[in-house]
């Protein structure tokens, strides 16, 4: 009688376990909120001239804004749909040698894979850097997490 073959299943299981538990801490990341830095010295105005803001809001409605001689009337931000946003990035970025740099403020309310999809058509536009926008911290005299100490008479 020949001896029957068996099949080692430990690699695989192995490799099941290490899948599972990559899949279990990732997949929490990608639905989480997007917690946008603040800055205690942030300027009022960080953009420079000739500089390109995209803009993210609640509804996840995309503003573009140009500043400076590229495009002077385009200061102020205007609503742009996604599908056009590529087209007009590339167009903004097709011609320039200098910096290819897009300014990025969003809503700290928006969860990261729409963060992710604007610097995604940004990148496929030509932008080679994305800086994201912080607000000013707010100071508040006593914070409600860390109570007042009051010292001992």
């Amino acid at each position: 009688m020949l001896p029957r073959a068996q099949i080692n299943v430990t690699p695989m299981i192995d490799v099941m376990l290490v899948l599972l538990i990559i899949f279990m801490i990732v997949t929490p990341i990608i639905e989480s909120r997007v917690a946008l830095p603040r800055s205690d010295h942030a300027d009022a105005r960080p953009e420079e001239p000739d500089e390109v803001v995209l803009g993210i809001d609640r509804n996840r409605t995309y503003f573009l804004s140009v500043t400076g001689a590229v495009a002077p009337r385009e200061r102020a931000p205007h609503v742009i749909g996604g599908d056009v946003l590529r087209d007009r990035l590339g167009a903004l970025y097709a011609h320039r040698t200098k910096d290819r740099l897009l300014y990025l403020k969003a809503d700290s309310e928006l969860p990261f894979r729409v963060l992710q999809e604007a610097i995604e058509i940004a990148r496929t536009s030509g932008v080679r850097v994305v800086a994201a926008v912080t607000e000013r911290a707010t100071v508040r005299a006593v914070s409600p997490s860390y109570p007042r100490v009051v010292p001992a008479q």
